[in-house]
């Protein structure tokens, strides 16, 4: 226990830089959405306190560090919170999602409830009522992967 401490009480200015680094470049790496990118300014803040004030007790270092990282996720928690952005284009990474209230023409038939239809170059399955070839059909929803479609 004591070597713990005295490990402690050698802190410097460079090992909070160093710290500080390392979990900026762990951000860059593991993309935890900013969650080390704040601990690691905190860590490079008491750096900076520590070298103006090199005298500064472990103690307080770290009691500083604890508390700046506190304030630092929640400040950050709070600003992320209150100014998401909506996007103009909800289902851009929803590929399926895309095609609700579209118009297609069926290719194959529909039995007993399920099929497959294609929209522009690829097969979807599909969920509706029993229908013949040829029948147009509107996309209605979406339930995974598969389209619900009602006729037109």
């Amino acid at each position: 226990m004591d070597h713990m401490i005295d490990l402690f009480a050698k802190l410097t200015e460079w090992h909070w830089f160093g710290f500080a680094l390392i979990l900026v470049i762990l951000e860059v790496l593991l993309g935890t959405s900013f969650f080390l990118l704040w601990l690691g300014v905190s860590a490079a803040t008491i750096g900076l306190i520590v070298l103006l004030v090199p005298s500064l007790a472990w103690e307080f270092q770290l009691l500083i560090f604890a508390g700046e990282a506190v304030a630092c996720l929640v400040y950050w928690h709070l600003h992320y919170k209150n100014n998401q952005t909506v996007s103009d284009q909800p289902n851009l990474n929803r590929r399926n999602e895309q095609f609700v209230g579209r118009t297609v023409t069926l290719n194959e038939p529909l039995v007993n409830g399920r099929g497959r239809i294609q929209i522009d170059d690829s097969y979807w399955r599909v969920e509706g009522p029993d229908l013949p070839v040829g029948t147009a059909v509107k996309v209605v929803g979406v339930d995974g992967v598969v389209l619900k479609i009602e006729k037109l």
